[in-house]
C-alpha cells in the first residue's frame, strides 16, 4: 500500500474590481484586440486599497475548508505560494494561518514565481509522503499590479489578483497508477535566464521595483519546458498523454497554452482554461483554475490532470493526480 496525497477540497477568491482591456485604452497606445488577440485576456480582477495577498489566500483556504467539510485545526500545514507577500517577514503563510484562527501546526512560504504552486504541491506531497502531515493547504495568492510598470504596455495588461488554495489528505492507494492524489513530480530549474522575468528590486539592494519581461524570450522557452516537464511527469507516473483527462496549466497567455496543448498531442477541449477572466495570476493561476474547473463540472472524480508552470528563475514542473 502507498501513502498519497489527496486532493479533497478546493477554493478560490477573486477580488471585485474586474478590470476590462478597454480601461488601458486611456492610457496606453493599446487596444482591446491587441491585448486578446496576443494574450488572449479579456479581463483581470486587480486588488482594492487596503486588499493584501495574506487577506485574498485566507479568504480562498477558507472556501476550501468549507469544500472539504474541514476546520483550519483539521490542518496539520500551510504552505503560501507567492511573490507577492505583505511583508519581508514574516512569511504570507503564517498570516493566513492567524487569520483562519489556527493553533496547531506550522506555516511557510514558496517563491519561484509563476511555477510556485507547482513547487508547494511538491513540497505538500513530500510532506505528506513521509509521514510529516496528514492533511495540508496548499494556496497559490498574488496581488501582482502592486509591481506593474504602468507604463510598459507590453507587461501591465497582462497580470491579474486573485487566490485558490487545494487541500490535500493522505489516503492510503494500492500504489498503481489508478490511484487518487498526487502520482508524480518534477521540478527544475536555470538561473542563467534570470533576465527574461524579474522584478528590478529587492530588501537587500534596499530598493523597490517593477516587472521586467522579455515577452519573446519567455514564450520560446515556455512551449518546450512546460510540454518537456508534463511528459517527463506522466512518464514517472508510468502514464502518457493519451491517458490525460485536463491540462490544467499555468494561465499565463492562450498562445502559450495552446502550444503546449499542441506539443503533447492534445486537444484545447483537453485543457482547462480560465486566462480569458484572469489574466496571469502567477502562483494563484493554477488553483484558480482547479478551482473554477470544479465549479464548472469540468473535473470529475478519478479524472488525471497534469498541471504544469514556468515562471520567473527560469523555474518550472509540473505534477501528475488522480482527482
Amino acid at each position: 500500500m502507498t501513502r498519497r496525497a489527496v486532493a479533497v477540497g478546493t477554493g478560490h477568491y477573486l477580488p471585485k474590481r474586474v478590470v476590462e482591456n478597454a480601461e488601458f485604452e486611456a492610457t496606453l497606445d493599446t487596444t482591446d484586440e491587441w491585448i486578446r488577440s496576443r494574450s488572449g485576456i479579456e479581463r483581470r480582477h486587480f486588488a482594492e486599497e487596503g486588499e493584501t495577498t495574506s487577506s485574498m489566500a485566507t479568504a480562498a483556504a477558507k472556501a476550501a475548508l468549507s469544500d472539504a467539510g474541514l476546520v483550519a485545526d483539521d490542518l496539520d500545514a500551510i504552505i503560501v505560494a507567492t511573490s507577492t507577500a505583505d511583508l519581508t517577514f514574516p512569511s504570507a503563510a503564517t498570516m493566513v494561518q492567524a487569520q483562519l484562527e489556527m493553533t496547531r501546526g506550522f506555516a511557510f512560504d514558496v517563491q519561484a514565481v509563476c511555477a510556485g504552486f507547482v513547487y508547494a504541491l511538491c513540497n505538500a506531497n513530500a510532506l505528506i509522503a513521509s509521514g510529516q502531515a496528514d492533511r495540508v493547504m496548499v494556496i497559490g495568492a498574488e496581488t501582482f499590479s502592486r509591481i506593474m510598470d504602468w507604463t510598459d504596455r507590453s507587461t501591465c495588461v497582462l497580470f491579474g489578483d486573485g487566490a485558490g488554495a487545494l487541500i490535500l489528505e493522505a489516503q492510503t492507494g494500492a500504489g498503481t497508477s489508478d490511484d487518487r492524489g498526487i502520482l508524480a513530480t518534477d521540478l527544475n530549474s536555470d538561473g542563467r535566464y534570470k533576465d527574461l522575468l524579474y522584478v528590478d528590486g529587492g530588501v537587500s539592494t534596499q530598493s523597490t521595483g517593477h516587472l521586467r519581461m522579455q515577452g519573446n524570450q519567455v514564450f520560446r522557452h515556455a512551449v518546450e519546458k512546460l510540454a518537456k516537464t508534463a511528459t517527463t511527469a506522466l512518464e514517472r507516473a508510468g502514464l502518457g498523454a493519451e491517458d490525460v483527462d485536463w491540462i490544467v496549466p499555468h494561465q499565463a497567455n492562450i498562445r502559450i497554452i495552446q502550444g503546449t496543448a499542441k506539443k503533447m498531442g492534445l486537444s484545447l477541449d483537453n485543457v482547462v482554461v480560465t486566462v480569458q477572466d484572469h489574466g496571469n495570476t502567477s502562483a494563484a493561476s493554477i488553483p484558480l483554475a482547479l478551482s473554477v474547473g470544479k465549479e464548472r463540472g469540468q473535473i470529475k472524480p478519478g479524472d488525471l490532470i497534469v498541471t504544469e508552470a514556468i515562471g520567473g528563475g527560469l523555474a518550472w514542473g509540473a505534477v501528475v493526480l488522480r482527482w
